[in-house]
């Protein structure tokens, strides 16, 4: 218990940080757009280009489809167990830039996602890899500027949507 009770403890100190530095303001705008990129919208466009350019034997989209449909189920049970308040609710006097999509924090959602798509995509496409990696890393990054994560959150989404995709990847591969 004293372990976690650090970690927490670090969490809120990285946290606190830098959403009370100096560049936190003219970061917001930024954090947004990239914010929303993770949401959703993108990986469905995704998935219906690649099944619109080849049908369901495309091998990309078959493991985005293992892959969230392995991803999205452990995301909301470890989410649903841990009960992890977001900062609004940890912190007080702190308030975030945007409403959250639900109560928990833990794991970050957009950020598993990003490092799923960014993997999976990178094993298929390994020329954008380096660019795939820097979009996922910054949407992590957007949800600690915009107040709904601890940096521990989106550290567990990133093994989350790694895993994911490893698993999908050898499952179909």
């Amino acid at each position: 218990m004293k372990l976690i009770y650090s970690i927490h403890q670090y969490d809120v100190l990285m946290f606190s940080r830098l959403n009370n530095s100096a560049i936190h303001a003219s970061l917001v705008r930024l954090c947004r757009l990239l914010s929303w990129s993770g949401d959703g919208i993108l990986y469905v466009a995704l998935a219906g280009g690649l099944y619109w350019a080849e049908g369901s034997a495309n091998p990309l989209l078959q493991t985005l489809l293992l892959g969230f449909a392995l991803e999205r189920p452990v995301y909301f049970v470890l989410k649903n167990a841990f009960k992890r308040n977001r900062p609004q609710q940890a912190i007080q006097n702190f308030r975030s830039v945007i409403t959250p999509s639900d109560q928990f924090s833990f794991p970050s959602g957009h950020t598993s996602a990003a490092f799923l798509v960014a993997t999976l995509v990178s094993y298929f496409c390994p020329g954008l890899s380096v660019l795939l990696y820097a979009w996922a890393v910054l949407v992590g990054f957007s949800r600690l500027v915009l107040g709904v994560h601890f940096p521990t959150d989106t550290l567990m989404g990133v093994v989350l949507g790694v895993g994911a995709a490893m698993f999908s990847l050898n499952n179909i591969l």
